[in-house]
């Protein structure tokens, strides 16, 4: 839901948004406040600086919390619990292991980067993160490079892939909004992702990986490497780590391919992600647990352990989520959306500009593809123009609403507390990373409109 529940004044808002995100970095950065606390306090300067009654205020914030969770909280618990068994079977150190002596190092995070654009498309991107970040955190373990030099790559990859490619939910939303066929937004999006993914991935990985050296998390550390000869199969660790994405891939397919209609219902509940990660845990538990001689007092601590970490991440990611509730329930993207329709700029720029801005001041890519793409729709310019620039269109809010991730985005908080990396570090990483994706796809759209 996007529709603004305060009508605040514009100025007023902007000013508002603007000393909020400035007190909320400052609290953090220079004061030392832990980020839960910062952020809470400048959702609350937002609010009442842009003039929202409190008792709004506090409805917002109480809404933004519940929202927030509701999609996540699931994911990051199970992705814990799949990571730590993942972790201390060395099914990690496994996999990690097998791409350098496959791919040699240098090329290790190219596969990675590959395996997260498929992924990408497939799931979204937190449960991508907590599905194959333990990988990633192998290879660091294995090659002693900074974490940065394997997560980039992974994580451009999952975002690329949720940008850009069908059948993905965030190239979708906008295609259907839209009116693209999916066919067509394949074959754009397709060699966006890929030019994105080199750029923002494995280009920008070295740059920032040889530039900043973050260690490993401190669970991943402490985990104690097993002899080669103890390890699990590597068919069996990437046969466990397919069963949620399979199982979620399944499902997607299931609306589109008709001699799958008589168990959709099935492939739909097993393929809804959480209880996909279910499953995936207790195929890890049998197989990299039991298999392996861990016994159901061990495999309980194991799990205990690994879930330690959670309760702050979970607390952060809400407070990011708040922000952007305040924000949003202000009726910022309206603000943005209107001024641009109204500027006279180039259809393609206007679109990447919407859910640029949008993203940037609100924080959720959803929310900004969604606002975008009606804004666009609703244009009567839109409606005689040719399949492939729509198509181009499309790689242009996506991009836009990738671009720009900083303070206000859960997601921010989501890549810095499972680094375990302070928030300048994450601005010069991951949000570098989030801007090139989405300029790749603006300059892709750009050229492709030109041959519509």
């Amino acid at each position: 839901m996007t529709e603004a529940v305060f009508a605040a004044d514009p100025t007023r808002l902007l000013v508002a948004a603007a000393a909020g995100i400035v007190l909320l970095l400052l609290l953090i950065i220079k004061f030392k406040f832990h980020p839960v606390l910062s952020l809470l306090i400048s959702a609350l300067v937002i609010g009442l600086g842009a003039g929202m009654p409190v008792p709004t205020l506090v409805n917002t914030v109480e809404k933004g919390a519940g929202e927030t969770l509701q999609g996540i909280v699931l994911l990051i618990g199970l992705g814990s619990l799949f990571g730590g068994i993942l972790e201390v079977s060395g099914g990690a150190q496994c996999v990690a292991q097998t791409l350098v002596n496959k791919c040699g190092e240098k090329k290790a995070g190219i596969a990675l980067g590959i395996t997260g654009l498929v992924v990408g498309t497939t799931v979204f991107f937190e449960a991508g993160v907590v599905i194959l970040i333990p990988l990633a955190f192998g290879l660091a373990k294995k090659t002693r490079k900074s974490t940065l030099y394997y997560v980039i790559p992974l994580l451009a990859g999952l975002a690329t892939g949720f940008a850009f490619i069908p059948p993905s939910a965030g190239s979708v939303l906008v295609a259907n909004m839209l009116g693209v066929d999916l066919g067509i937004m394949i074959a754009v999006g397709v060699p966006t992702g890929i030019l994105s993914l080199i750029f923002a991935g494995i280009l920008w990985s070295k740059v920032i990986g040889n530039k900043i050296h973050t260690g490993l998390p401190s669970a991943v550390s402490e985990v104690r490497e097993e002899e080669e000869a103890n390890l699990p199969k590597f068919s069996t660790v990437i046969a466990i780590i397919l069963v949620p994405l399979v199982l979620i891939l399944f499902s997607t397919l299931s609306e589109y391919i008709l001699a799958l209609n008589g168990i959709r219902p099935v492939l739909e509940f097993v393929g809804t992600p959480f209880v996909a990660l279910i499953i995936a845990v207790l195929c890890a538990m049998y197989f990299l647990g039991k298999k392996q001689g861990y016994n159901g007092e061990q495999l309980k601590k194991i799990l205990d352990r690994s879930l330690h970490p959670t309760g702050q991440i979970l607390l952060v990611i809400t407070g990011g989520g708040i922000i952007r509730w305040v924000l949003q329930d202000c009726g910022m993207g309206d603000i943005i959306g209107s001024a641009l329709e109204k500027s006279g700029l180039p259809l393609i720029l206007v679109a990447f500009l919407i859910a640029a801005l949008v993203r940037a001041s609100v924080g959720a890519a959803v929310v900004a593809m969604t606002m975008a793409a009606g804004i666009m729709a609703s244009m009567p310019a839109v409606a005689g123009l040719s399949p492939l620039y729509l198509a181009a269109m499309v790689c242009a809010i996506t991009g836009g609403a990738t671009a720009f991730s900083h303070v206000n985005d859960s997601g921010f908080w989501l890549v810095s507390s499972l680094l375990e990396i302070d928030e300048k570090t994450t601005l010069k990483s991951w949000t570098m990373m989030e801007t090139i994706i989405g300029f790749t796809g603006l300059i892709c759209a750009m050229v492709i409109s030109i041959f519509a």
